[in-house]
């Protein structure tokens, strides 16, 4: 059966008729975007960007946190977007206030992350795109986040890439 691969943006997608827009990260640590796979998946590429260059130092972490979840905008069914093949079945991952969306209002208790990428950043934008066969895997259940730490708020937009 072939692999499927999707895009999901920190941000509602499935009615945009504009840019999408940045969000606020705040000025502690703030759940960019997050993601419940119900089926192993794997992470092909991974990015964000900011409206302006940072002028405080930006930390961004691509980590899994296990079952913690954070609270989140519950993302749509037409917000996971499919990437290669739009005739494809959609995805499997699981949507929800405490499953995969976007900009947390609540962090949860984390008890262990598990890094998979981290940058400290002052430059404007970033994207990764990881080797084949060499990319992260997330496990069934655990949680995926893009997760944002700056000492001033700067708006910022992240994606990622998935295969299921």
């Amino acid at each position: 059966m072939a692999r499927r691969r999707f895009i999901v943006w920190n941000g509602a997608t499935a009615a945009l008729t504009g840019a999408l827009a940045s969000v606020a990260t705040g000025t502690s640590v703030k759940t960019m975007l997050q993601l419940k796979p119900t089926t192993n998946i794997a992470i092909l590429e991974w990015g964000y960007s900011f409206d302006a260059v940072p002028t405080s130092l930006v930390k961004v972490e691509l980590i899994t946190t296990g079952t913690v979840a954070a609270t989140v905008t519950a993302y749509a069914s037409g917000d996971v977007i499919k990437y290669d093949d739009a005739g494809s079945a959609a995805s499997a991952i699981s949507l929800g206030t405490s499953a995969s969306g976007y900009t947390a209002s609540a962090e949860g208790t984390i008890t262990s992350t598990r890094p998979l990428a981290d940058r400290t950043e002052w430059g404007q934008s970033f994207s990764q795109q990881f080797p084949l066969d060499r990319e992260p895997g997330v496990q069934a259940n655990d949680l995926l986040r893009i997760r944002m730490t700056t000492a001033t708020t700067i708006n910022a937009l992240c994606y990622v890439i998935f295969e299921e």
